[in-house]
């Protein structure tokens, strides 16, 4: 079993904790404060509802996030990032930064894979 002292790079230790896709985009939209689940789910958009699940509970147990269940009829169950999520979700923000300035470039490389794509 490989552990985080057999890592050379801090990121593959953040990427323990933040692997897949969705998680960045958890933190992101729970910054501000604690979010129900179909709230998360429309403002992530594009993950299905199992997959949102699967990643809600991975950051619950890895104590990034926190869940509560306020045992209501209908069901009402609120996340909130944990103070020590609060501090994985600061790291992401030169990353948000770096994609709010280079948005174009990026566009454009998507639009030439397409274009590769098609080509192939």
């Amino acid at each position: 079993m490989t552990t985080t002292r057999d890592m050379s790079c801090g990121l593959d230790v953040a990427l323990v904790v933040m692997g897949g896709k969705w998680k960045p985009l958890v933190l992101f939209h729970l910054a501000p404060g604690s979010r129900r689940f179909g709230e998360l789910r429309r403002l992530i958009g594009r993950v299905s509802e199992k997959v949102l699940i699967q990643q809600l509970r991975e950051l619950e147990r890895d104590g990034i996030i926190s869940r509560t269940d306020h045992h209501e009829i209908p069901p009402r169950v609120d996340y909130a990032i944990t103070p020590f999520g609060r501090t994985l979700a600061m790291a992401l923000v030169p990353l948000c930064q770096w994609g709010e300035a280079y948005r174009a470039e990026v566009d454009a490389i998507q639009d030439a894979r397409e274009h590769w794509r098609e080509a192939s």
